[in-house]
């Protein structure tokens, strides 16, 4: 738990005050210094010898993890209080920002699961010419290295690596577990004087490897390559990608920790029943390919996943949720930001969600050589930024941020997180959330010095439960008067229309409905809908027989969303033998319009009478008819002793 904040001005360059920070997050701040790192750096080992020690300076951060290792401390946390804070042209009004920034790092982060990858070393190298030789001999001595020609190479036999020449035609898996399929494989024949002879050309060749180093210049070998771990690519003509392509590569050997970095619920997917499809939004949006179909949900190959974090936030049903961390440890932040801003005396602060690294280094720049970030502008650093979807913006809009702002990074997917701000503006009833799509620190620092007409809310919200959960309750903190919110298409939140005309409440929609959103009435023919639980798959429109149901994208704040409404209901028909009430008026019509006279079981009057009896009634009524296709023929007389002895010559 941290008790103690160290606090420096970086030689006298920013104010800061230890006293509001201390007074609104409970810390215990020392005294201001001026070079913690340098001059003073042995009055703060004292302090890094206490227990539970955080240091404002993220900066320094490796040297004041060697401090604490040279008095045996434990290792301290590190917040960044200058440039996201006090390098700024507002930087007297940023003690509220700085007592949030403090508070937020106190957040616990829960571990992240991970699952070793073993690289033995064995490296693919494809490509031709002198550059590629080079590359497999500058890496011979570090990894098993086998390089790949289209055609065979004027050499001789003894090389530091080995060399094989043909046709890649496909390859699958990721570092230390990649799986390459060639034609024409042809390698080199040991022995002999002069060049060297290669084997006949043969198809279909299979092999393995742990790495895979690209200088071909052709197609990457897979979507999104700068995703692929174990995957390094680079153009052959230049020296300096080459150059850092080849150091990559050196260093991909040994035993190395993936991240883990979504949940899959199987239950809860929604991606098809009964071979009918729904839900496809994950499959379409994985840039890596890691997301396939998997029957009636959908499996994530941990070891492909790069962790964008898309498929969590277009997920209707939670089934895929982001966990590096997990959704409500992202949720709590928020809460502590904006509380702490309120309770050290600020109001109606903006967030600007970014990700670790490129948003982190603009707003770096933008603080040490431009105007920095204004002083209600909290920075919100995130390690998947499509992770931040519309549950997320709409919990910081109702946490009490007036405006969110997500700066885009090059790589980030930036049609997923405009989706995901349509859809929560939609939600909230104003543009409060923004894209930020700059790449010049200057350019980042006047858009945020732009006021907005936002206001926050008065009352915010405790972000608790699942996203569906939270964005509802969000809805409500923003739109108070609302009741019912029309959503863009697409959108994971609606009702269903019935055509009562169309529909013969065959109750096909109510059996395959993943969410259960639609029931039946046991006791009478009825189709009933509770419109929370509806995640507008689609499903029960793609497998309507008479194509009587239409989805409509909204957001029901009404008490009403959580009760069963009767959508068709008909008048139960009864059993013309018995009066058994089995079924509605209308299938049984339906079927006797299709059926009498247009098929040859029933066309005379008494197998059409059938249709209108209840399933004993029916059984008896064929049993009983001259015509019954399941009576046998006429049962053989039973044979007796007699009988046997009548036949014998002897008797």
């Amino acid at each position: 738990m941290t008790k103690k904040l160290v606090l420096c001005d970086c030689l006298g360059s920013q104010a800061v005050e230890g006293d509001a920070i201390a007074k609104a997050t409970g810390l215990g701040c020392t005294k201001l210094f001026t070079h913690a790192c340098g001059a003073q750096i042995a009055e703060v080992a004292q302090h890094l010898g206490e227990e539970g020690v955080m240091v404002a300076c993220q900066q320094e951060a490796l040297l004041f993890r060697e401090l604490a290792e040279e008095v045996e401390a434990p290792e301290p946390r590190f917040v960044d209080l200058r440039d996201r804070a006090g390098w700024s042209d507002e930087a007297a009004e940023a003690a509220p920002k700085m007592a949030a920034l403090a508070a937020e790092a106190m957040v616990v982060r829960p571990p992240e699961r991970t699952r070793d990858v073993v690289s033995n070393g064995a490296c693919l190298i494809i490509g031709s010419g002198e550059v590629a030789q080079q590359a497999a001999r500058d890496l011979a001595g570090v990894l098993a290295v086998t390089l790949l020609t289209p055609a065979p190479i004027d050499t001789t036999p003894g090389l530091a690596f080995d060399a094989v020449c043909g046709t890649l035609r496909g390859a699958t898996g990721s570092l230390g577990q990649f799986d390459i399929r060639i034609d024409g494989f042809r390698q080199i024949i040991a022995g002999g004087r002069g060049a060297a002879d290669w084997t006949a050309p043969k198809d279909g060749a299979r092999s393995t490897c742990d790495v895979i180093l690209d200088l071909s210049g052709d197609t990457p070998l897979f979507s999104a390559p700068e995703k692929r771990d174990g995957y390094l690519r680079a153009d052959p003509g230049s020296q300096t990608a080459v150059a850092k392509a080849v150091l990559d590569a050196s260093q991909m050997i040994g035993t190395f920790e993936k991240p883990l970095y979504v949940r899959l619920e199987e239950p809860l997917c929604a991606h098809s029943r009964a071979e009918q499809p729904a839900c496809s939004k994950c499959l379409n949006i994985c840039p890596t390919g890691a997301i396939t179909s998997a029957g009636e949900h959908v499996a994530i190959d941990p070891m492909i996943c790069a962790g964008c974090g898309a498929c969590a936030s277009l997920c209707p049903s939670g089934a895929i949720t982001y966990d590096a961390p997990p959704v409500a440890n992202l949720f709590a932040r928020l809460n502590t930001l904006a509380g702490t801003y309120r309770k050290a005396g600020g109001s109606a602060p903006r967030l600007l969600v970014h990700d670790d690294d490129f948003g982190a280094e603009m707003i770096s720049l933008a603080a040490r050589y431009g105007r920095g970030l204004p002083a209600d502008v909290i920075p919100l650093s995130v390690s998947a930024l499509a992770s931040f979807g519309h549950a997320e913006m709409l919990a910081a809009l109702a946490c009490g941020f007036a405006h969110v702002s997500v700066l885009l990074a090059p790589r980030s997917e930036g049609a997923v997180l405009e989706q995901e701000m349509s859809l929560a503006n939609a939600i909230a009833g104003q543009d409060g959330v923004a894209l930020l799509d700059l790449s010049d620190p200057d350019a980042l620092s006047d858009a945020l010095y732009t006021d907005t007409e936002n206001k926050a809310v008065q009352d915010p919200i405790l972000p608790l439960g699942s996203r569906r959960q939270v964005t509802r309750l969000a809805a409500k903190a923003l739109q108070p008067e609302a009741e019912v919110i029309p959503l863009p298409e697409a959108a994971p939140y609606g009702a269903v229309l019935v055509d009562q005309d169309a529909c013969t409440l065959c109750l096909s929609c109510v059996s395959l409905c993943p969410a259960g959103a639609l029931g039946d009435n046991p006791d009478k023919p009825q189709l009933r809908f509770q419109e929370d639980a509806c995640l507008q798959c689609g499903l029960c429109s793609n497998i309507c027989p008479e194509e009587a149901i239409t989805l409509t994208p909204q957001l029901n704040l009404t008490d009403a969303a959580f009760t069963q409404v009767v959508m068709h209901e008909e008048e139960p028909f009864p059993c013309i033998e018995c009066g058994a009430l089995f079924g509605s008026k209308s299938t049984v019509e339906r079927i006797k319009e299709k059926l009498a006279g247009k098929h040859a079981m029933f066309a005379n009057p008494d197998t059409i009478r059938m249709i209108e009896m209840c399933d004993n009634c029916r059984i008896q009524a064929q049993y009983h008819s001259q015509n019954n296709p399941l009576a046998g023929g006429e049962r053989p007389a039973v044979r007796t002793t007699d009988d046997y002895l009548s036949k014998r010559r002897d008797h």
